[in-house]
Parts: C-alpha cells; sequence; structure tokens
C-alpha cells in the first residue's frame, strides 16, 4: 500500500476492500503518473498572459493554437529563462519542451517548461498586427490630427466599467492631486463580446453632452485577450472621432493597443492618465506664489526708485524763492558792471576826440538824422514785430511763473499739509534720520509748531 493512504477498517466478509487517498497523496500520486506517461513533452500554443516575477521565474498560459477552447497552466524557473533569445510577449507563438505535472497548493495541471522556441505570432496577434497596418494607412494614427490636452479642465470625463480597479486607482489619483475638478463616470462594459458596443455608446454619450474638457479611457492590465475590446475597429474609429481630446490608460506600461495608438495621448497607466488629465493643484499654487513674490518684489523696487526721485524733486523746490532771488542779484550786479563800463568808454573817447573828429562826428550825426527820417516806414514795421515778440515772451514768462507757483510748497501747504525741519531748518525726509529727544519744527501755510521727539516707530518693508 502507499505511504500515503489512510488505513481503513476492515471490510465485512464478502465486500470489496476500498481505499481512501488524501488531497496530498492524490495530487502527488498523479503527478508521478503524469510524469510516467508523458514523460518529456513539446506542446504548441499561443502564449497569454505572460508576466516574470522578480525572483526571474515566468508565469504564464498556453492557448490552443487552432482556437479550441483549452488553456493550459506554465511556470518557467529562473534557470531555464535565462536562456531565453527572445523576449516572450503575449500573442507570441511558441513550442513549448517541458514536462507535465501538479501545482499541489491549487490542485491545477501544469506544465513545467525547459526550453521555449518561437514559432511565430498567435492568430490575435496576427489580426492585431494587420489592423494597426490598416488603420495606420488611413491616418487614423497620425500625430498631426492629435490634439493639444486641456491644461486646466474644469470636468474630466471617465469611461470604464464603474467596478473596476482602474476607476479606484483613477479617482484617488484625481482626488489627491486635482480634489477641484469635477468627475463624470461614463459606465461601460471593458470586456467580452459586448465590450466594443458599450465603449462607443459611452464614448458617444460623452461627446454628445459635452460637460467635460478632458475624456478617460482606462482599463486595468490583462492578457490581450482581455484588452481586445480596444483593439475593436468600431472602438478605435470613435476614438479617433470624438469630439473631445481623449486620454486612453489601458493595461500596464507594456501594453499597447489600438486605442492608444488613436487617442490624443497615451498613458501608460490608468493612473498616469489621470496624473497627465490634471496638473497637481498644490504644484499649481506653489508656482503662483513664487510669480506673486516676483511681482510683489518688483512692485516695492519700482516704488523705492519712484520715492527716491520724489525726494529728489522736493529738494530741488525746497527754496525756490530763495534760488530765484540769487539769481535775480547776480544779474542787477551784470547790468551795474555793464552799465558803468559803457559810461567810462564813452567819456574816455569823447574827450580824446580831435576837433576834425569833432566835426566828423556832427556830420555823421547829421546823415544818421536824415538816414532816420528815410527809414522811418521800416522803424515802424520794426517796431510793431518787436511788440509782438515782446508780447509773445511776456505770456510765455507769465505761463512759466504760473507753472512754478503751482509747483510752490507753499501752495502745498495751503491744501492742509505740513513739513518737518529739524533744528536748523533742514527738511526731516524719513524717521530713520530721527532720534528721540531731538528738537523739530512742522510748518503749516499759517505757522508753525516746535515741538521734541518722544519716539519714533520705523514702518515695516512690505512685500
Amino acid at each position: 500500500m502507499h505511504a500515503g493512504r489512510l488505513a481503513m477498517a476492515e471490510p465485512a466478509a464478502g465486500a470489496a476492500p476500498r481505499t481512501v487517498w488524501s488531497v496530498a497523496t492524490l495530487l502527488l500520486a498523479t503527478g508521478e503518473t503524469l510524469a510516467a506517461r508523458f514523460g518529456a513533452l513539446t506542446v504548441r500554443g499561443e502564449i497569454s498572459g505572460f508576466t516574470r516575477a522578480g525572483s526571474g521565474h515566468c508565469y504564464f498560459s498556453l492557448k490552443d493554437a487552432a482556437g479550441a477552447p483549452a488553456l493550459l497552466r506554465c511556470a518557467m524557473f529562473r534557470r531555464a529563462a535565462v536562456l531565453l533569445d527572445f523576449a516572450p510577449a503575449d500573442g507570441q507563438q511558441v513550442d513549448l519542451r517541458g514536462r507535465l505535472g501538479v501545482y499541489e497548493p491549487r490542485g491545477e495541471l501544469q506544465m513545467i517548461v525547459e526550453a521555449v522556441q518561437r514559432v511565430g505570432a498567435g492568430a490575435l496577434y496576427e489580426e492585431f498586427l494587420r489592423l494597426r497596418a490598416r488603420l495606420e494607412a488611413q491616418g487614423l494614427f497620425d500625430a498631426s490630427r492629435k490634439r493639444p490636452i486641456e491644461p486646466w479642465p474644469a470636468a474630466v470625463g471617465i469611461v470604464t466599467s464603474p467596478g473596476a480597479a482602474a476607476l479606484r486607482d483613477v479617482l484617488t489619483t484625481l482626488a489627491r492631486r486635482a480634489p477641484h475638478v469635477r468627475v463624470l463616470i461614463y459606465p461601460s462594459l471593458v470586456q467580452g463580446a459586448d465590450a466594443p458596443a458599450a465603449l462607443v455608446r459611452a464614448l458617444r454619450l460623452a461627446a454628445a453632452r459635452a460637460e467635460v474638457q478632458t475624456l478617460l479611457l482606462v482599463r486595468g492590465g490583462g492578457a490581450l485577450e482581455d484588452l481586445w475590446a480596444f483593439n475593436d475597429e468600431r472602438v478605435v474609429r470613435e476614438v479617433a472621432a470624438c469630439r473631445l481630446p481623449v486620454i486612453c490608460g489601458v493595461g500596464h506600461e507594456t501594453d499597447i493597443t489600438l486605442c492608444d495608438l488613436a487617442a490624443d495621448l497615451r498613458a501608460a497607466t490608468p493612473t498616469a492618465a489621470a496624473e497627465l488629465a490634471a496638473p497637481a493643484r498644490d504644484d499649481a499654487m506653489a508656482a503662483l506664489e513664487q510669480r506673486a513674490a516676483v511681482l510683489r518684489r518688483l512692485q516695492q523696487r519700482a516704488l523705492e526708485t519712484q520715492a527716491q526721485r520724489l525726494d529728489t524733486l522736493a529738494l530741488r523746490l525746497q527754496r525756490p524763492a530763495a534760488a530765484l532771488a540769487g539769481h535775480g542779484q547776480k544779474l542787477d550786479a551784470l547790468v551795474q558792471r555793464l552799465t558803468l563800463a559803457l559810461h567810462q568808454r564813452v567819456q574816455r573817447d569823447g574827450q580824446s576826440l580831435p576837433p576834425m573828429a569833432q566835426r566828423l562826428r556832427a556830420a555823421l550825426h547829421q546823415q544818421l538824422g536824415r538816414l532816420a527820417l528815410a527809414l522811418t516806414p521800416q522803424a515802424g514795421r520794426l517796431q510793431r514785430s518787436l511788440g509782438v515778440q515782446l508780447q509773445r515772451q511776456a505770456q510765455q514768462l507769465a505761463s512759466a511763473g504760473q507753472r512754478l507757483a503751482a509747483l510752490d510748497p507753499q501752495q502745498v501747504l495751503r491744501r492742509g499739509y505740513a513739513w518737518v525741519e529739524d533744528a536748523e531748518g533742514r527738511p526731516v525726509l524719513s524717521v530713520r534720520g530721527l532720534l528721540p529727544g531731538q528738537a523739530v519744527q512742522a510748518v503749516w501755510a499759517d505757522g508753525r509748531v516746535r515741538a521734541r521727539i518722544t519716539d519714533v516707530e520705523t514702518a515695516a518693508p512690505r512685500g
């Protein structure tokens, strides 16, 4: 008797003996029987659901190459996987060399693969390539027809299954990055024979309602046949014709569907699609705050520059009357000196003229008199011209006087303002120049007040 069999009570006389197996023993015996019956064998089929674990082991299923509803679980351990001369992928048709066994934890038949030889692409993958080539030739995948994604959407639509894990990932990402964005869900099947028609209806509904700025078409990962609805020609054409910008995030990073190629933007995963649809609010707020800080600094700098210019102009206009008086005194002194010099020159020249020169001067005066009589009309016109010029100059002088009067600090004081001077009469332009106990005087239009500083407070700089 096998060591794993259970011992039973002896049957009654005349009854056939009965053997009862434990589950582990039965599976072990089945595996040994399969190994003895088939030994090393070669199986041809199409790879489906290929994954490579972090340990280097590979796990996948092998579908019947003729399309029969048959599936064989396969495992290839790292020692055999490192010998592969190509990268296995879903849809590839391969010959597997190995042995049959039973995976006891799940009681599943599986094949332990020792070697893989690629035969050709599977029928489903070949159909994918043919459809891709035909749609590409028709221009459905051209970059020129792709539209930019709205950078700051107010609402985002999602076409997927309401129970899909991809929807939870997208909603979680949008809630974290952009909680202000409104999310609308257009439910649809994403797998199975009815999925293409459902996806087309959902896409058309979203385009007809036009209540979002960006549309996400998402689904989690799976084998090629699981994602086939997103390779359906009807769905691909609907994505290309959609009036809304479409971001397609189907499967994992290595999964490529025809909807990815037809969409305006492809995302590696559903989560990545959500990140591409709406920028992070915190990042945007930080960028805005940084720009606002730059604008505040520029504004403060401009205000300081204008304040310095104003202080300079105020200093220039501080004593306009005194400046004008000084220039007037200089002008009067120059006039007096010129007049005195002219008189001295005339007296000196008149005393030194000989008698002949006196007669010549008399004759010259007579000639000048006659010439003056002849030029009387021209003199009148010249006089009138000089009068017009003098009148114009007088008007300009009056206008300049008015402008100067407008700049007179006394005019400012008459409007209720006052300026502050120190004990020597110098203007005080900033509190930073004052000290407690210092004597100052405030000047108004109708008088002045002498005071003493008791406290100085400096305003905090803005920005």
